[in-house]
C-alpha cells in the first residue's frame, strides 16, 4: 500500500509541471500577439496620418484654387458689364443714325440726288468765286473796318454777307471754351482771364470781327450773345439796329465781346426769340455756335439730356425763326455731339443760307 501512494504523488507533480509549462506558453503567445498588434497599430496610424496630411494639402490647394476662380469670375463680370455698356452706346448711335437716314428719306433725299445736289452746289460756288474775283477790286475799300486773318490769309467761305439788316448770334455757353469735354471741364475751373484767352473762344470772337469787317457799309447789324438767355453784346442796344458805318461802335462791340467769359448751357430757342425784338425783321442771320441746345425756353428738370432730346429742342427752336430769312451757320463742332453738323446743315439748306465748319486757323 505504501508503494502505491508514492507513485500517485509522482504523477501529480508531473501534471503540475505540464500545466505550468502550458500556461507559460500561452502567456508567451499572448505577449507575441500583443506586440505584433501594437506594431501593426503604429504602422497603421502612421499611414493614416500621412493620408490626413495629404488630404489637408489637397484642401489647401483647393481653397487657393477657389479664390483664384472667384477672382477670375469677378474680372469676367467686370468685362461683361463694360461690354454691355459699349454695346448699349453702339446701339444708341445706330438708332440715331438710322433715325437721321429715315429723316433724310422722308425729306426726299437719296444717294444719287445728294451727289447731284453737291455737284450743283460746287458748280454754283465756282461761279460765285468767279463773280467775287471780278468784283474784288470794285468793292475794295468799302468796309467800315478791316480784319486780316493769321498770316495775312483770307478764305473763301461761300457766306452770303449781304442784307440790309443783319443779325449775328454768338454762342457764349461754357462749351465754347474748348472742343473736347475734358478741356471744357478743366478750363471751366480756371481763372476768368484764362478762360477768355481760350483758343476756341478767341476764334469765335475773331469770327464776329471778320463778319462785321465784311458787311456792306450801308447796312445795319446787331450782335446778340446767348447761353441759356439772350442779350445784345453792347449794353442799352436791345431791340436796336446799329450802323455798320459807325467804326467807333464796331470797335466798342469787339472790346465788349472780349470781356465776356463763356458760361452756362445753351438755349437756341431764346436766341431765336430775341430776334423778334428787332424791327424791322432781320433779312440775314449768322449763327456762331458749336452744337445742339441743352435746354429749351426754360431749364430742364434733370441734369442730363440725351442726344435725341437735344435734337428735339433744336427742331422746336427752329420753329421760332422768322420765315424766309437765310440762316448762315458757322459751326465749331464739339466732341460728343455727332448730330449737330447734320441738323445745322439741314437748317442752312432749308432757309437758303450756308453752312461751314471752319478750320482752327480761320479766320
Amino acid at each position: 500500500m505504501a508503494r502505491k501512494k508514492r507513485n500517485f504523488t509522482t504523477f501529480n507533480l508531473s501534471f503540475l509541471d505540464i500545466m505550468s509549462c502550458g500556461f507559460g506558453a500561452v502567456v508567451l503567445v499572448f505577449l507575441i500577439i500583443d506586440h505584433s498588434i501594437e506594431v501593426q497599430s503604429k504602422d497603421l496610424n502612421r499611414n493614416l496620418l500621412s493620408e490626413v496630411r495629404l488630404l489637408e494639402e489637397d484642401i489647401t490647394d483647393g481653397e487657393e484654387g477657389l479664390v483664384k476662380l472667384r477672382n477670375t469670375l469677378s474680372d469676367l463680370d467686370l468685362q461683361m458689364v463694360e461690354a454691355q455698356g459699349r454695346a448699349t452706346r453702339i446701339t444708341e448711335d445706330i438708332d440715331q443714325y438710322e433715325a437721321l437716314i429715315e429723316d433724310l428719306r422722308r425729306d426726299g433725299f437719296t444717294e444719287r440726288s445728294d451727289i447731284e445736289a453737291l455737284k450743283a452746289e460746287i458748280q454754283s460756288l465756282e461761279e460765285e468765286v468767279k463773280k467775287l474775283r471780278e468784283a474784288a477790286q470794285a468793292d475794295s475799300g468799302r468796309s467800315a473796318r478791316t480784319f486780316v486773318g493769321e498770316g495775312n490769309r483770307q478764305y473763301l467761305t461761300g457766306l452770303n454777307l449781304g442784307g440790309r439788316n443783319i443779325a449775328i448770334l454768338l454762342d457764349i455757353s461754357s462749351s465754347m471754351l474748348a472742343d473736347e469735354l475734358v478741356n471744357i471741364i478743366r478750363l471751366r475751373n480756371m481763372d476768368g482771364a484764362i478762360q477768355r484767352r481760350a483758343d476756341k473762344w478767341t476764334r469765335a470772337v475773331n469770327t464776329v470781327d471778320w463778319l462785321t469787317a465784311q458787311l456792306p457799309v450801308g447796312s445795319e447789324y446787331q450782335v446778340i450773345t446767348f447761353n441759356t438767355s439772350a442779350r445784345p453784346a453792347l449794353q442799352n442796344t436791345a431791340g436796336k439796329w446799329l450802323e455798320v458805318a459807325d467804326r467807333a461802335q464796331l470797335e466798342q462791340m469787339s472790346t465788349a465781346l472780349r470781356k465776356i467769359t463763356p458760361t452756362g448751357g445753351t438755349s437756341l430757342e431764346n436766341a431765336f426769340l430775341s430776334l423778334q425784338e428787332l424791327s424791322p425783321t432781320p433779312d440775314n442771320i449768322f449763327l456762331i455756335t458749336d452744337g445742339l441746345p441743352t435746354q429749351g425756353k426754360t431749364a430742364p428738370r434733370g441734369t442730363r439730356i440725351s442726344g435725341r432730346d437735344r435734337q428735339k429742342l433744336f427742331r422746336e427752336a427752329v420753329k421760332t425763326l422768322p420765315r424766309g430769312v437765310p440762316v448762315n451757320v458757322i459751326l465749331a463742332p464739339m466732341e460728343g455731339d455727332p448730330m449737330a453738323a447734320s441738323e445745322f446743315w439741314q437748317l442752312a439748306q432749308a432757309s437758303a443760307g450756308s453752312f461751314m465748319a471752319p478750320s482752327r486757323d480761320w479766320p
